[in-house]
């Protein structure tokens, strides 16, 4: 089960926010054309970064806590999961403070 933490840490961050999407209706999985914009904003430049990290060894993935399942680069795959669902996240908690702070001011 260790090798699957990665991915369960992902997977409970993304249950913990989506009630953010329906409770106050934040609308991040509602606005299809947003969500993949801010993906591909985010994750390219996050991904080279990790490739140069793991390529000259200044980063490492514990093979302990990750699946072995690797992209190109020898980047797990939980590596991407993690680009993909941190921005959900901040957008899902960007968008729940916003609105809270909208109704607080008027």
């Amino acid at each position: 089960m260790d090798r699957f933490q990665y991915l369960i840490v992902m997977g409970v961050c993304i249950l913990l926010t989506l009630p953010l999407e329906f409770a106050l209706g934040t609308r991040v999985y509602r606005r299809p054309g947003r969500l993949p914009a801010t993906l591909l904003l985010v994750a390219p430049p996050f991904f080279v970064w990790d490739l140069v990290a793991v390529e000259r060894e200044h980063w490492t993935f514990s093979p302990q806590y990750t699946t072995g399942w690797t992209v190109p680069g020898s980047v797990p795959v939980e590596e991407i999961v993690f680009f993909v669902v941190i921005p959900i996240c901040a957008l899902l908690t960007h968008g729940t403070v916003r609105r809270i702070m909208e109704r607080h001011r008027g």
